[in-house]
């Protein structure tokens, strides 16, 4: 499988031309931002985690209670470009000291950071497993040759109580329709993880098709299971999908927030009618939060029923990317 993969500063400064990502270049400018008190900075309790927009935060990683979203916010001093949470452990997708150099830090349930892994490209997903042990990222990369100078993207995860990494979805093998695949032109991204600390759901794109794949982390294989899904999150119980679905399967055309059904394949298109670019995450058992932009350089968490009943509705302003703790 051919992997030339060049320097981030590439994808950093076409990302920040055409507007994709999560603000890299606005969370290296702000100026410092005040910090809430130790005990409102933990992933402990009922509260929803998520990247501050607003502009006297933006780019900090903030907390607010979950019954209360729209109230204050803890203020961590933490820069992040996405963040997440679950089981007491935290992610910040983050610079990595220069401009065009990134990481994923590792967080414990204080926000200290225990853990920094180095990202070859711009970051863009991250997940943690519901214990906490397991953490995932996707990157976007440049240079690689089947794709003519446009974007890539790289997924990778670790075990932490182990430290075994795979550093790429692309180093598993690949079962498509049932039969053993290989190709140059490869995708995965993001990612999200079963209970079992084994088995994991992402998007792989391959020949203009993208496909939710369920991975096999011990017998290091992915197969395909569905297609036209992407940004899987799975739901508390393990027995749904929530994901942004391309619009009669062009995503030129945008995206729908989408729940799929593993046992019957069923898909409960949303409530929720405008393009969603976002990797959707389970609030609780019936209720779905995303990001929605606002300007280029803002947004806004909304939520909505995960059975396709209701509307949308705004939950936290001026805030992106969040994690529902409990």
């Amino acid at each position: 499988m051919t992997r030339r993969i060049v320097l981030a500063l590439v994808g950093a400064l076409v990302l920040a031309t055409v507007g994709i990502g999560y603000g890299v270049l606005a969370a290296a400018r702000q100026p410092s931002t005040p910090v809430a008190a130790a005990d409102a900075l933990s992933l402990t309790g009922a509260r929803i985690m998520f990247r501050s927009t607003a502009p006297d935060s933006k780019g900090h990683l903030a907390l607010v209670a979950k019954d209360d979203p729209g109230g204050p916010r803890s203020v961590s001093a933490l820069s992040c470009l996405r963040v997440y949470a679950a089981g007491g452990t935290g992610t910040c997708l983050r610079q990595d000291g220069a401009l065009t150099t990134f990481q994923i830090a590792i967080l414990d349930k204080n926000l200290n950071v225990q853990k920094a892994i180095p990202l070859v490209g711009v970051p863009n997903r991250t997940r943690v497993s519901g214990d906490g042990r397991l953490v995932a990222w996707t990157v976007f990369v440049a240079g690689d040759s089947y794709n003519h100078g446009r974007f890539s993207t790289r997924s990778g995860l670790i075990d932490l109580s182990s430290e075994d990494m795979i550093d790429s979805l692309e180093f598993l093998s690949v079962t498509l329709d049932g039969h053993p695949y290989t190709a140059p032109d490869l995708n995965f991204w993001g990612i999200t993880f079963a209970a079992d600390d084994n088995t994991f759901y992402a998007t792989m794109s391959t020949a203009g098709h993208r496909y939710l794949v369920e991975g096999d982390i011990a017998a290091k294989s992915v197969r395909t299971i569905a297609e036209n899904v992407e940004c899987p999150s799975l739901s508390p119980d393990g027995k749904r999908i929530a994901f942004k679905s391309a619009i009669d399967g062009n995503p030129a055309k945008g995206w729908r927030l989408t729940v799929l059904d593993l046992a019957t394949g069923t898909r409960t298109p949303l409530a929720e009618t405008r393009s969603v670019d976002d990797q959707p995450a389970w609030l609780d058992p019936n209720t779905i939060g995303y990001a929605v932009p606002r300007g280029t350089a803002d947004s806004d968490i909304w939520s909505v029923p995960a059975d396709g009943s209701g509307s949308p509705q705004l939950l936290i302003p001026h805030a992106e990317s969040p994690a529902a703790l409990s």
